[in-house]
């Protein structure tokens, strides 16, 4: 029997997704569920407790006391600044050992990876435990890009990989060929708003979601779901190009729905499209 999974939940429908799926498979699981991050719907299901992000040493006592020995970091979660984190003295130290590593998200990632394996817990992807999750390539609904929106996802997709080489973000907004907008510390759904505040006349553009180079797989994957179609649409977008095996689609059925009752693409792209 597999061991009993601990789920860290930040924000949206993943950590939903991964309890139903241990459900399926009769896996005991414990959410800690973050506070001012994790959705109350979502991980009401499950045996929870909830901790502010700052309370590093609470999180690691709650869930080695309630037997979790694989851990998940599931869901997204909003950079504090400082002030904000009011941190316990176990993630004071944390932070103090990390350095500059902790205003960098690739090198925070797996300095936490690090520290969480020290404390005795088995880290995880999402993927790992519900297959479904991982974009796979091709379309996801009956609208397909035209040859302006593939000129759109190769544009985005070298400036997302540009982006990633430096650590910034993993989105990119593209229209006839003009870079609307750029993912960084705001997240995706805030990163859709502006655009569609600086759209052009003309058909709508493109959202372009890419691992980055060298990136932490098990934390942070890019992600889409039904409401990031949902704001696509609202932003006057026509599509989303994802890559495959490299970022998770949340509830693709969802997601096939919405696109195909909104008139949106979603494809899942190779690595040398």
């Amino acid at each position: 029997m597999a061991n009993k999974l601990g789920i860290i939940a930040g924000g949206g429908a993943l950590p939903a997704r991964l309890i139903e799926a241990c459900r399926k498979e009769g896996r005991e699981v414990f959410v800690v569920a973050i506070k001012g991050h994790a959705e109350k719907a979502h991980i009401a299901s499950a045996p929870h407790a909830w901790v502010r992000l700052g309370a590093a040493g609470k999180a690691v006592e709650l869930l080695h006391a309630n037997g979790a020995k694989d851990l998940v970091l599931a869901g997204a979660f909003r950079r504090p600044s400082l002030s904000e984190l009011i941190p316990d003295k176990t993630a004071l130290q944390f932070i103090y050992s990390v350095g500059k590593a902790f205003f960098r998200d690739d090198a925070l990632h797996t300095a936490v990876i690090q520290w969480l394996e020290g404390r005795g817990f088995h880290i995880v992807g999402p993927e790992t435990i519900d297959r479904g999750l991982l974009a796979t390539e091709g379309l996801y609904g009956r609208v397909a890009p035209d040859e302006e929106a593939w000129s759109d996802i190769k544009r985005g997709i070298e400036v997302a990989r540009a982006l990633g080489r430096v650590d910034v973000g993993q989105g990119v907004i593209v229209q006839q060929g003009v870079v609307l907008a750029l993912e960084a510390v705001e997240g995706t759904d805030a990163m859709i708003a502006r655009a569609g505040e600086l759209k052009r006349g003309g058909r709508g553009g493109v959202l372009i979601k890419m691992m980055k180079p060298g990136q932490e797989t098990r934390v942070d994957l890019p992600a889409i779901g039904a409401r990031t179609v949902a704001n696509a649409k609202a932003a006057g977008l026509r599509g989303i190009a994802i890559e495959a095996g490299g970022a998770l689609v949340i509830d693709r059925d969802a997601v096939v729905a919405k696109a195909d009752a909104a008139g949106l693409f979603v494809i899942g792209i190779g690595a040398m499209e």
